[in-house]
């Protein structure tokens, strides 16, 4: 049972692991795996079960209807976690406890993707983000 939302634990494949992230992409994996392991963290990845379905779309087109199968219920999604269980992605973030391969510690815009580059010596209120 976790802590709470933002502390989740599980098994995944036999290993008891910290879940970083659920339903990610394979390109977010890749991102989340080479920044953890850079920071000395096992990283176990397995597939994320399909999202339970929404209700489907329907097309009407004069007396027919038609359902519309969404496209994203074809893309797979994995789950990230790691073996230490006692990690919590936000106070690894807001601790300032991860770093980036080149030196700098990873901000919250550096970890959600949102900048190529960790701006960790400029104050985020100083940051131009036009």
């Amino acid at each position: 049972m976790a802590i709470n939302k933002n502390h989740e634990f599980e098994e995944l494949d036999g290993v008891k692991c910290a879940i970083v992230e659920k339903n990610v992409s394979p390109e977010r994996v890749d991102f989340l795996k080479k920044l953890l392991e850079y920071n000395k963290f096992k990283v176990v990845v397995i597939s994320s079960p399909p999202p339970k379905a929404a209700s489907a779309a329907i097309i009407i087109e004069g007396d027919a209807a038609q359902p519309v199968e969404s496209p994203s219920s074809t893309v797979e999604t994995f789950t990230v976690g790691v073996t230490d269980y006692t990690f919590n992605p936000v106070n690894a973030i807001f601790g300032r406890l991860l770093h980036t391969s080149d030196g700098h510690i990873v901000t919250l815009a550096f970890w959600q993707q949102k900048e190529l580059t960790s701006h960790d010596d400029i104050p985020y209120f100083e940051i131009d983000r036009g």
